[in-house]
């Protein structure tokens, strides 16, 4: 099926949209940085990339009205103005690119879109603005008027969708808050997702439900032992946290195995690499010095799925890009492991110096979530 990827970053959703079955016509990104790794990834004939209409483009300078015969839109327009470490201007910061990741889908009006956030967005202070993109996405012929607030069109989708015209959506749309290690990431990344699909394929499909949990984890680690011998380790490692720990006591209890599979970790993903060192023998996979612990800079457990990576070179503030070894020795992550931590392959690149390889990594969607997501809204169009 045919797509375009929006605001596209170094590739993380366009990625896995394309694993699920999507050929994209078009892939949108303005950042010198990231369109230098979607370039050099697709010259290098990466899988899934080497096809890609790569152009290096403002979102906002772009004519959908030309892109007939889309099948799907994804994208992630800037998280800056939603995010909880920004300057929360929400609507009003220059950089929200919702209004024209909106303009797409009403100019191409694809089957289905797939567009995602960070979960600042499902702040109270933001919820209005919450309920203005679910209305619009839902209404998107609806348009703005000239130098209509956002209030003031707020104000009138309110008043179509619960007017007898309001029982005919355009879209089907379902926005939800997850946790990527819930869907197989081996990070704590929260984010939340948007999904539309045309009305005319009918009300009866789902989100993707979650298929990895922490319960199921805590069972392999302190249960069954099985994550301990897959690693080939025997000696008794204790909950890293309180929380662990609960759930651990409540597994004992109840004896009952989680049905779900257990969170990735950060050694699950990165186990098979070779230390690193200040010399480059697997691209990206050198070690950047200067990591410190300090109050609320701990860095990530190894034995448990990383925290969220920040786009940040330091990741502040709490040490996201460092990850603490079984001995408590802290180290930053090399750029390969960031690369696994966010599901791309080894052959992938991430051009650029530490700090902006860094930045696109922390601003990228799991590819693992994107394609579990994308093969969801595959079988829906598909099937109909």
């Amino acid at each position: 099926m045919r797509s375009i990827e929006l605001f596209a970053g170094c590739g993380g959703l366009a990625l896995g949209m394309a694993r699920a079955g999507f050929i994209h016509d078009k892939v949108v990104e303005f950042d010198n940085d990231s369109v230098t790794t979607l370039l050099d990834n697709k010259q290098r004939n990466v899988k899934h990339v080497s096809h890609w209409g790569i152009e290096k483009v403002d979102a906002r300078e772009v004519d959908y009205r030309a892109l007939s015969g889309i099948d799907v839109i994804s994208g992630g327009p800037p998280c800056q103005p939603f995010s909880i470490g920004g300057r929360h201007l929400g609507p009003r910061d220059p950089r929200n690119m919702w209004p024209d990741a909106i303009r797409a889908v009403r100019e191409i009006a694809p089957k289905a879109f797939v567009l995602e956030n960070v979960r600042g967005l499902v702040r109270p202070d933001f919820r209005p603005y919450l309920d203005y993109i679910v209305l619009q996405l839902s209404y998107p012929y609806l348009a703005p008027r000239g130098e209509e607030f956002w209030e003031e069109h707020l104000g009138r989708l309110r008043q179509h969708s619960s007017s007898k015209a309001g029982g005919k959506k355009a879209y089907r749309v379902l926005s939800k808050a997850i946790n990527a290690a819930d869907y197989g990431a081996a990070q704590k990344r929260h984010r939340v997702i948007f999904i539309g699909v045309a009305s005319e394929f009918g009300e009866q499909w789902q989100f993707p439900a979650a298929s990895h949990s922490q319960e199921a984890l805590a069972w392999a680690k302190h249960i069954d032992c099985t994550y301990w011998h897959n690693h080939g380790i025997r000696r008794l490692v204790q909950p890293s946290s309180s929380t662990e720990a609960r759930i651990v006591e409540k597994l004992r209890i109840t004896k009952q195995k989680p049905a779900s599979r257990p969170w990735k970790t950060i050694r699950d993903v990165t186990y098979d690499l070779p230390t690193a060192t200040k010399t480059e023998t697997i691209a990206g996979h050198w070690q950047h010095p200067g990591a410190k612990v300090y109050p609320n800079h701990t860095g990530s457990c190894i034995d448990e799925p990383a925290k969220a990576l920040k786009a940040g070179d330091h990741g502040v503030p709490g040490g996201e890009n460092m990850v603490v070894g079984p001995r408590g020795a802290v180290r930053y992550f090399t750029v390969r492991e960031m690369a696994r931590l966010q599901g791309f392959p080894d052959e992938y690149n991430i051009s650029g110096s530490w700090k902006a390889a860094t930045r696109q990594l922390g601003n990228a969607v799991p590819t693992g979530v994107a394609e579990v997501i994308g093969r969801a809204v595959h079988d829906v169009i598909s099937s109909s």
